[in-house]
């Protein structure tokens, strides 16, 4: 109940000390703020009147202009094109590495925009966000946690503009902007698994040194018209079981009652609406594979979330919503940063301990699917008036002959907001890697999974995976999908030679370990073709369960 009741008071002070503190109108949190003539740098959007987004040169002039004061930066990485990929690191007492971070013993808040490079509202909102935070004279945020901000994740999709009625025509301005891809034509928010892209890798590297207590991505919807100014999703994945239901129960639906009670400023929980009769509707979220950002990080353990502004709002009220639910958001993890660090801290001992003794984990997701047993809430429906047949746009971001009509109505409908499990398995005690295998090794160390290699030859009892089918699903971003059909077989004593790899599923990291290597996962390894050179019907899989404690020496080959 500690947690519960800590954050409970949140919802009563953040619309006056925290809004007001960062310079906010109080209540609505209107954006920009009514002194913004006085704030310097301004954003692309604010010397424009909200017409233009920002480019990449734009957004390293705005922090190039920002005083160093309580911020450091430095870049993750290059994008395709070789643009340096600006990190902003703030807090007071400043700091400039993960190792002086931690010492801080405060959360590590990473928050990442454009990661498509049309939705822009996310980027323009970090940036006004942080500059305010850092001229806030009085004790604000920043004195609470340690913020990362990667602000222009995707700059060559950025950059790549174009008349938005073409890059992104759901969407009501700016009009221009760039696409969604990377420069490698790879949509980055479905490539978490794969890590193709340079950005990604860059990406993986970050959370791997920073380890950052909560992940925050910033996108915008394209989908259907409700009356929120911005939807939010928790990780969706049902593996993610620490931070998941604390994220989706708790704390999104606390903010979310801040923002309407303080703001005025009506959020749900991301979703579209299937089928056209608003009688029949039901109210459907997004997928659950970790090839998505904010569902991959769940995997690891930590709090993620997702925000998606309205795409039919104006350019000018996006930044705002998303400014407002960012700031709102930093103000209920300061208050509550001892909750925020014992998520993380109770899902490494738990992660860690199921594994350490053979036999002893509990049944985890390894696939999964909507859950059969929606719930039945009001959601918000904003009535479109349509002309049939006029060809004549009416706004932005509309289908000819459709406008908004402002009103907006509540309907009772199913809610489908989370999945459920369609495949259980338990975490072995260890997977056993062949030397020759060694590319599965790599991409398990990007991810961040701890590797280690037998010092000499042993014997094991492990369990393996005969292969009865083999599916191949249609080109994906290059890729041919891969779902395997088959059964464990019992456990065998199996001699392994000296150099064989060694994952122990007893580490922080072992539930996304098990996603990636179990071949039955429904977004691992083997879904993205590394296991392609192994694999055949009728075979076994090239990885093995360890079922029984390794008694032999083993040395560790990753950084973690």
């Amino acid at each position: 109940m500690k947690r519960i009741s800590r954050l409970l008071l949140f919802v009563a002070v953040a619309g006056c000390a925290s809004a007001t503190r960062a310079g906010i109108p109080s209540p609505q949190g209107a954006y920009p703020p009514r002194d913004l003539s006085e704030r310097t740098p301004k954003t692309r959007p604010e010397v424009t009147n909200f017409m233009e987004t920002s480019s990449y040169a734009d957004v390293m002039a705005f922090i190039g202009a920002l005083p160093a004061k309580d911020m450091h930066v430095t870049t993750i990485g290059k994008s395709t094109q070789g643009k340096d990929l600006p990190l902003v690191i703030m807090s007071r007492p400043l700091v400039k590495t993960a190792a002086e971070a931690r010492r801080l013993g405060r959360p590590i808040v990473l928050i990442q925009g454009n990661i498509h490079g049309g939705e822009v509202e996310g980027k323009e909102a970090l940036l006004a966000l942080l500059r305010d935070l850092q001229a806030d004279p009085f004790k604000n945020v920043v004195d609470s946690l340690v913020i990362l901000a990667v602000p222009i994740y995707n700059a060559d999709g950025n950059d790549s503009l174009g008349a938005q009625v073409r890059n992104r025509g759901a969407q009501n301005g700016p009009e221009r902007i760039g696409l969604r891809p990377n420069g490698q034509n790879l949509d980055l928010n479905r490539d978490y698994i794969k890590h193709e892209a340079p950005e990604t890798r860059a990406s993986l590297k970050l959370f791997n040194e920073w380890e950052p207590d909560v992940f925050v991505d910033l996108h915008t919807t394209n989908g259907s018209y409700h009356g929120y100014a911005l939807t939010w999703a928790p990780p969706l994945h049902p593996a993610a079981r620490f931070s998941g239901p604390f994220t989706r129960d708790t704390v999104l639906p606390l903010l979310a009652d801040a923002l309407r009670q303080n703001r005025r400023l009506l959020t749900f929980p991301y979703g579209n609406f299937s089928g056209r009769d608003t009688v029949n509707r039901t109210w459907a979220t997004y997928d659950h594979r970790p090839r998505f950002g904010t569902n991959y990080y769940g995997l690891r353990g930590r709090i993620s979330i997702l925000s998606e502004a309205y795409s039919h709002d104006p350019f000018r009220k996006r930044i705002a919503s998303t400014y407002a639910f960012l700031h709102d958001l930093l103000s209920l993890l300061a208050s509550n940063h001892e909750d925020v660090l014992d998520i993380g801290r109770d899902a490494d001992r738990m992660t860690t301990g199921f594994a350490s003794t053979p036999n002893s984990s509990p049944l985890i997701p390894i696939r999964a699917r909507l859950t059969l047993n929606p719930t039945m809430g009001d959601v918000l429906v904003e009535d479109v008036s349509r002309t049939p047949g006029d060809t004549v746009r009416y706004e932005p971001g509309m289908p000819p002959g459709a406008k908004r009509t402002g009103k907006v109505r509540a309907n009772r409908m199913p809610i489908v907001d989370r999945f459920e499990s369609a495949l259980d398995q338990t975490l072995p005690y260890a997977w056993v890697i062949r030397p020759e295998q060694a590319k599965i090794v790599e991409a398990l160390r990007l991810h961040g999974v701890a590797v280690e290699e037998m010092a000499e030859r042993g014997v094991v009892r492990a369990r393996s995976f005969l292969i009865d089918s083999i599916a191949r699903g249609g080109t994906f971003q290059g890729h041919q999908e891969v779902t395997l059909g088959g059964r464990w077989n019992g456990a065998d004593t199996v001699t392994l030679d000296a150099g064989t790899f060694v994952v122990r599923a007893g580490q922080a990291l072992g539930i996304l370990a098990l996603i990636l290597l179990e071949p039955q996962s429904d977004d691992g390894l083997t879904t993205w073709n590394f296991m392609d050179e192994w694999i055949q019907k009728g075979g076994t899989y090239p990885i093995l369960r360890v079922t029984d404690r390794i008694t032999m020496p083993l040395r560790g080959i990753s950084d973690n």
